[in-house]
C-alpha cells in the first residue's frame, strides 16, 4: 500500500461485520508499518468506533452502512495510517459525552470508548458530515525506534 491509497468497505449495520473490518484494518496496519502495540492501539480504535457507528449511529439499522476507509499516511519518516468511519445516523454532539473519569461515572459499565480512543491514537477527531451521520477519523504514526 503507497501513501494516498485507500481501502474502502461500505458495510451493513451489524456486529457480524466488525471481524471483517478488523482482518483488513490488521492488513493494513502492518503494510504500513504499525507494530503489535500500535495495532492493539488502531484495532481497538476502530472496533470502537464501527461498534458505535452500528449501534448507537445507526442504531442496528440494515438499511443504513457504515462506511470504513482505511489510508496509508505519512512519508518514510514518519509512516502510518488513517481511518475513517463514517455512519448514515442523526449524529451526536462529542462534547455532550458524560467524563467517564468523573466519580459519578466510575463504576458505569459503559461510556469509556471515546476516553481510551483518545488516548490510544494520534489524533482522533469526531465530526458531523453535511447531509446527516457522524464520521470519526483516526490517525495513528509509526512510533520511532528508541
Amino acid at each position: 500500500m503507497t501513501n494516498g491509497c485507500a481501502v474502502r468497505l461500505d458495510v451493513r449495520s451489524s456486529l457480524d461485520m466488525i471481524d471483517l473490518v478488523q482482518a483488513v484494518c490488521d492488513r493494513v496496519g502492518r503494510a504500513a508499518g504499525l507494530d503489535d502495540d500500535a495495532m492493539h492501539q488502531v484495532d481497538y480504535a476502530v472496533r470502537e468506533s464501527v461498534v458505535n457507528a452500528i449501534t448507537h449511529g445507526n442504531q442496528h439499522d440494515d438499511a443504513k452502512r457504515v462506511h470504513i476507509e482505511f489510508t496509508h499516511v505519512g512519508d518514510r519518516s514518519n509512516p502510518g495510517i488513517a481511518v475513517s468511519v463514517r455512519d448514515e445516523g442523526a449524529g451526536f454532539d462529542p462534547g455532550s459525552v458524560p467524563d467517564c473519569c468523573a466519580s459519578e461515572n466510575l463504576l458505569k459499565a459503559s461510556g469509556r470508548g471515546i476516553f481510551l480512543m483518545r488516548n490510544f491514537v494520534d489524533r482522533l477527531v469526531h465530526r458531523r458530515v453535511p447531509g446527516g451521520g457522524m464520521e470519526v477519523v483516526i490517525v495513528k504514526h509509526v512510533q520511532p525506534l528508541q
